[in-house]
């Protein structure tokens, strides 16, 4: 029953800490309505085309206590929901957000109803536990306590519940209302989706706060010849000229470059690591040194490595009509992540002296999402997320992270609103086996209330008067 050891373990935590600034909460009795809220969010299958079924949940919800919404929409079945708490105006809005899409399941993989929210073995189990109820369960609590508590505010807190963050090929979500109705989100800061909590021997060891990601920057190479029969060799067979392109390339190391983030983010693992782990860490900031942890890593801890460069992936190949064919052109996509202020033409330009070949030329993809800057450690937001961790979560070094996916908040990023992202609790181990768009996800549900309990009171450590 180790998960009833950790449910314990994370409680007393709470329980046990100094009571914050603010309203009074009695977290206690409030744990069956965020259970509700939370599950009754999972069952709504939100898949891609159904976010509008949420955004009516939300809806009911927030104004049967007295909370007005709107509803934007570019396509019906894809709506967006913005609910607003006004604040004295004597500093700028805080947004907080969450997206109600998820990703889709394949139900045999499934032992339990995937939109079931199924409670069994201490987790609740179905898709969008983690990715990213969660925090749509937790946003929507603080507006609700916010609500009911009377807390006067310094500054509006926004609610925005926006679809398609998993896939908006039609631009629908994040992109519409920053496009078209972005003074309803314009704030000074944003909290959402993008860090966590590291559980290890049933306490928190760790809290990664998201403050920057890579910008997806993909490519496709293209290599021509002629075409002709298989039995007759060609020199400019494109095939293997675009081959020998994808090898110099996915063996290629661009510059390692550390921003803000990265820099504290590997000066505090040298810090808190074991002594092996402390030593490599210490010497990949020592440029001296740095050659040997960098191969460390990129052999050991590859999603530790993306975080030191611009890093490029081949991810598809196309190529030939036949296997007696040798085909005119041949086709390479290039998964590559730009680290932010990289100049991106100008890596480009790098790329083509690597390839060293102009038979293969290189084709830049639409970008989705806006190159965008790294939030800044030095905020208001910032530090209220600190002390918020540090009170809850005591022990637990806070951590700046940075994201080798992407996310909506590029896109506040890009509009200058300085986001941070978070995330509620899990072990490693649940973490690798049961992760977001895995075929099972799963969150355990002491994690669900101490993460409420976060995400209100940083709003209220950032938001209310009189802290």
């Amino acid at each position: 029953m180790a998960w009833l050891a950790l449910i314990a373990a994370i409680a007393g935590v709470v329980i046990h800490a100094q009571a914050p600034p603010g309203p009074r909460v009695d977290w206690d009795a409030l744990r069956p309505e965020i259970l509700q809220r939370y599950r009754e969010l999972v069952q709504i299958d939100t898949t891609a085309g159904r976010e509008t079924h949420a955004v009516e949940y939300l809806k009911k919800v927030l104004e049967a206590e007295g909370i007005p919404t709107s509803t934007f929409a570019m396509d019906p079945a894809r709506a967006n929901l913005v609910a607003r708490l006004k604040g004295n105006g004597t500093k700028r809005p805080l947004l907080i957000l969450a997206h109600t899409d998820v990703v889709g399941v394949q139900r045999d993989k499934w032992p339990v109803d995937p939109f079931g929210a199924v409670l069994k073995d201490g987790y609740i189990w179905g898709r969008g536990t983690k990715d990213d109820k969660p925090v749509l369960a937790a946003n929507l609590m603080t507006m609700l306590l916010l609500k009911r508590t009377g807390v006067a505010l310094d500054r509006d807190v926004i609610f925005l519940a926006e679809s398609a963050e998993e896939a908006d090929t039609t631009g629908v979500g994040i992109n519409f209302m920053v496009r078209e109705h972005f003074p309803e989100i314009d704030a000074e800061f944003a909290m959402t989706e993008g860090g966590g909590i590291t559980i290890e021997g049933g306490r928190a060891s760790r809290v990664m706060i998201g403050t920057a990601e890579k910008l997806p920057a993909r490519v496709r190479l293209v290599a021509t010849g002629t075409a002709g029969h298989g039995s007759v060799p060609r020199l400019d067979n494109p095939l293997i000229h675009l081959a020998a392109a994808v090898e110099k390339l996915g063996r290629w190391e661009p510059p390692m470059r550390l921003n803000d983030t990265t820099r504290r983010y590997f000066e505090t693992l040298a810090s808190i690591s074991p002594p092996d782990m402390a030593a490599r860490y210490k010497a990949l900031l020592a440029p001296a040194t740095a050659t040997a942890a960098q191969a460390y890593l990129r052999e050991h801890l590859p999603g530790e490595y993306s975080m030191l460069r611009t890093s490029v992936v081949p991810t598809l190949l196309t190529a030939g009509v036949g296997a007696n064919v040798i085909p005119s052109t041949a086709e390479a996509t290039l998964d590559i992540r730009a680290l932010p202020g990289e100049d991106i033409q100008q890596f480009y330009a790098e790329m083509e002296k690597v390839i060293a070949d102009p038979m293969v030329k290189i084709v830049p993809l639409p970008q989705i999402r806006p190159a965008s800057p790294a939030s800044r450690l030095d905020t208001e937001m910032y530090g209220a997320l600190q002390r918020v961790a540090n009170r809850l979560f005591p022990g637990a070094p806070v951590i700046p992270s940075m994201s080798t996916g992407a996310s909506d908040q590029a896109q506040l990023r890009a509009k200058g609103i300085q986001s941070y992202g978070i995330g509620p609790g899990a072990t490693l181990e649940d973490a690798t086996d049961y992760p977001a768009h895995g075929d099972l996800e799963r969150l355990a549900e002491s994690s669900l209330y101490p993460f409420v309990q976060f995400v209100f009171e940083v709003v209220t450590n950032v938001a209310a008067r009189d802290r």
